[in-house]
């Protein structure tokens, strides 16, 4: 039995079929006897839906205001994915990045990670139930809620899937993993099956959206094995190994 955390970006739970496809994708795994915990993004467009409204009432919002209001995006993602998960007769519970154990520095807006006590999440997991977790965010010495900045919750599932002692952590995307050039925009570009974390994080230092660089850096420091792939298909994507790992011994490959 294998321990994986999966995070899902923000179009993977776009809408409400969305969110039943992802359930059945973090069942479907569990039914292949793994442990599953879950970090999920806001759906769709919802943080810049609510950055526009806040820009709208104050062109200078506070920050401290501004991350209570940004918190909002996933806890609606995460709820509705554990009724979703629910529905499909599977238990699960959700937590903000405050209930599962995430503290950060005082930064508003884009703040750090100092530490992450998962115990809520790890009991959660030891009844046999999914856990789901708010990325994006956490909470800072003085009880207030604080975000990441953009790909915060890539980080989010890196430091969780660490603090948790996962086999892999997997970053699902609407790409088939890591490609030698945008697909969507390069009909030629070739998917890479595996790349060591030197060569993904040139990449991010040079634009490429596909993985966060913090989210990288975490898992080099802590020699997390990552698993980018499509939540829309199920076919291999790209694996970000330490040196030396093999690829065959990372979980939940097909």
């Amino acid at each position: 039995m294998a321990l994986i955390v999966q995070k899902y970006g923000g179009s993977s739970v776009a809408d409400t079929d969305s969110i039943k496809r992802v359930a059945k994708r973090i069942i479907d795994t569990k039914k292949k006897g793994n442990d599953v915990a879950v970090v999920v993004s806001a759906m769709g467009d919802t943080t810049d839906d609510l950055i526009d409204q806040a820009l709208d009432i104050d062109s200078k919002p506070p920050e401290r205001e501004m991350d209570m209001l940004m918190t909002a995006g996933e806890r609606i993602s995460m709820s509705l994915l554990a009724m979703a998960i629910h529905a499909q007769g599977v238990r699960a519970h959700s937590f903000t990045g405050q209930q599962a154990g995430f503290l950060t520095d005082a930064r508003y807006g884009a703040a750090h990670i100092r530490s992450v006590k998962p115990k809520r999440v790890a009991e959660v997991l030891e009844q046999g139930d999914v856990a789901i977790v708010a990325g994006f965010q956490g909470i800072n010495t003085k009880g207030d809620p604080t975000t990441l900045g953009r790909g915060g919750s890539d980080t989010s599932a890196v430091a969780l899937a660490v603090a948790l002692g996962a086999d892999v952590c997997e970053i699902y995307t609407d790409v088939d993993g890591v490609f030698t050039a945008d697909p969507r925009i390069v009909p030629t570009a070739r998917r890479i099956p595996a790349i060591s974390y030197e060569a993904i994080l040139e990449m991010a230092a040079c634009g490429s959206k596909v993985l966060a660089l913090r989210c990288v850096e975490y898992a080099e420091r802590f020699k997390m094995p990552l698993h980018v792939r499509s939540s829309f298909s199920h076919r291999p994507g790209t694996l970000v190994l330490p040196e030396g790992a093999d690829p065959r011994s990372i979980p939940n490959l097909n």
